[in-house]
């Protein structure tokens, strides 16, 4: 235990750090860069169910890079320009001219386009900020088993490679972060794929009560349903999207961003 005089010398970045363990948990985007900042997380994989990493997932799925972005305005425009790629727009706003969007179940009907940016204030904001620190990963319930597979052949979780699981979240009115059940269960479903898949693998705290979260539900896909974000998208039209959200393992491609996109990762070592 420190004396007084070393706690008082200590700015608390190691507190939050989590960085006796090699499987770490957080929220949002400060969750992010706290665990970032440790200066030893070696990957780093974001958690939107709904919807921005559901909807990487269905668009690598589809063979689309897609670049994330943090908010869709006149810069994300630009952006895109200068990546020669789509721009996604916002749910209600898909016409025949623009049918990309952040709505998982809209990305699967639309036409095939080679790039995309996907804005997103949450799980987008996270990975592009992210992206210069090391590996980042997008991970959702469709894909969770495939991540914790490729993440664990890669040696991330492991002692000398950390790796961090972090929950996007929502936002409330005022900006502040609202912690949402479906990030919640979807970092849980990774840290427990991760756990299965290395034997050994140390989990801090925070990441085993997300992995018990999961793990203790009797029925995820009726829990995202008829949590505050299932019964908002239902309520506003979008089941679809959320149908999407619940499809546990359909997907094997683990999206990994490289050279500003997410793309398909190449198959973990045997």
């Amino acid at each position: 235990m420190k004396h007084m005089g070393q706690a008082q010398r200590t700015t608390g970045a190691e507190w939050f750090a989590q960085g006796a363990y090699g499987v770490r948990f957080e929220w949002g985007p400060e969750g992010a860069l706290r665990l970032m900042a440790a200066g030893d997380v070696t990957c780093l994989v974001v958690v939107d169910v709904l919807s921005f990493t559901t909807a990487v997932s269905v668009a690598v799925d589809a063979g689309t890079r897609v670049f994330p972005y943090a908010w869709r305005d006149e810069s994300a425009v630009a952006f895109a320009a200068e990546r020669d790629a789509e721009l996604a727009v916002g749910r209600r706003a898909v016409t025949s001219g623009s049918p990309w969007s952040l709505s998982p179940a809209a990305l699967r009907r639309a036409p095939f386009t080679p790039r995309l940016v996907l804005p997103s204030p949450n799980g987008s904001a996270i990975a592009a900020a992210a992206g210069a620190s090391g590996a980042v990963v997008a991970g959702c319930l469709r894909n969770a088993t495939a991540v914790g597979s490729w993440l664990s052949g890669q040696g991330y979780g492991g002692p000398d490679r950390p790796v961090a699981v972090v929950a996007a979240g929502e936002r409330w009115a005022d900006g502040g972060l609202r912690p949402a059940l479906e990030d919640l269960l979807g970092a849980g479903a990774i840290v427990s794929a991760v756990a299965s898949a290395l034997r050994g693998a140390r989990l801090s705290p925070e990441a085993s009560m997300a992995a018990a979260s999961y793990t203790s539900c009797a029925d995820v896909a009726s829990a995202v349903a008829d949590c505050a974000s299932g019964r908002e998208l239902l309520a506003h039209g979008f089941a679809e999207d959320v149908a999407v959200a619940v499809e546990s393992g359909a997907s094997e491609r683990v999206p990994v961003l490289e050279g500003g996109a997410f793309s398909p990762a190449g198959p973990a070592p045997a």
